[in-house]
């Protein structure tokens, strides 16, 4: 990250009174106090419902999200394995926890999250590019788990062009997938257009035109030792659906928790994959209001009154993003306290 010097400016005088600090406080809490009073009545029974939930269905709803993440690890596992690298469980669960609370807290959250994984793997004893290879398709595996399952929620809705977009998305998913296979087991494929671009970097950087060719021809050669097995990548695929459906299922079960266990399954896959799709968007840590607005919104337009839907996006993101994230910087720590006593 480039750190940037102070630079001096000259003065043109106050700033105009929308910019000062007291204006824009005051706007804030105008802004605040109206939104609050017209929702009074939907947070104070979302308040309500949240003093005295079923916390039978609360602990399942923890066990789902659990379970949500489990599924995560075992994907990238079952794509090492695939690829002939063994590593245990309890490593790959350590590891999709504390990268996934350094993805959803931190600004720029995916490029730390992305580099700790592959830390990680490289002290599992990965090789570099099956460590890249493995985290890039757990990537693509992933959104587009999401995709089909909101095409088939789509589809179930009977929306004009439903089928029309699962094929499309299906078609799409079935290329992505067979186009990172056929890289993976033909690696020299990239040769010419990464040395193209590799020359063309090269005459920006004033380098000479082989400059890292001898980098990139180690990297081909090691990513030709993935080999993965047809089963292998089929069991990933599933596991990438059930680590969203166990998410979704955890959405569900703290709307019943608060007394929504009336709402529609399919309008809260919906209002699921919205709330997913608002997550995609790093504007703030978490996707928080972000997110929840989303899912808030698309449960209402589902049936579902206001109040519970609040309740209920406010336990799910409780256990989801609370519980879980702050479980996982503790597993971060304990790593981190691990390699430092090591070293």
């Amino acid at each position: 990250m480039a750190v940037q010097q102070p630079t001096a400016r000259a003065t043109s005088g106050a700033p105009p009174w929308w910019r000062r600090g007291p204006a824009v406080a005051a706007i804030v809490v105008v802004v605040l106090g109206v939104e609050l009073a017209l929702g009074w009545s939907s947070l104070a029974t979302a308040l309500a419902q949240l003093r005295a939930p079923e916390w039978d269905w609360v602990a399942l709803a923890l066990a789902a999200e659990l379970a949500s993440m489990g599924t995560y690890a075992r994907m990238q596992r079952a794509l090492l394995r695939g690829a002939g690298t063994k590593v245990s469980m309890k490593k790959h669960v350590a590891t999709a926890y504390a990268a996934h609370s350094l993805s959803a807290t931190l600004p720029g959250g995916p490029v730390f999250s992305t580099t700790f994984n592959f830390q990680q793997l490289r002290r599992y004893g990965v090789s570099p590019a099956v460590a890249s290879w493995c985290i890039a398709l757990s990537g693509v595996l992933s959104a587009g788990a999401l995709v089909v399952i909101g095409a088939v929620g789509g589809l179930l809705t009977r929306n004009t062009g439903s089928w029309h977009s699962l094929a499309g998305y299906a078609i799409g998913a079935v290329a992505v997938a067979f186009g990172v296979r056929q890289l993976a087991e033909h690696p020299h494929l990239l040769d010419r257009p990464v040395r193209a671009l590799l020359g063309g970097v090269n005459r920006v950087r004033r380098r000479p035109p082989e400059h890292g060719h001898a980098r990139l021809v180690g990297f081909v050669d090691q990513l030709r030792e993935v080999r993965v097995r047809p089963a292998s990548f089929a069991f990933a695929v599933v596991l990438a659906l059930l680590n969203w459906l166990f998410d979704a299922f955890c959405l569900w079960l703290c709307c019943v928790a608060v007394g929504a266990g009336e709402v529609n399954p399919v309008s809260l896959v919906i209002a699921y994959c919205a709330g997913m799709a608002a997550a995609s968007v790093p504007i703030v840590p978490g996707g928080l209001g972000v997110v929840d607005a989303a899912l808030v919104l698309g449960l209402v337009a589902g049936g579902l009154d206001s109040g519970y839907a609040v309740a209920a996006v406010v336990l799910y993101r409780v256990i989801s993003f609370g519980f879980i994230i702050g479980l996982g910087w503790l597993v971060w720590l304990g790593i981190r306290y691990k390699y430092r006593a090591a070293a």
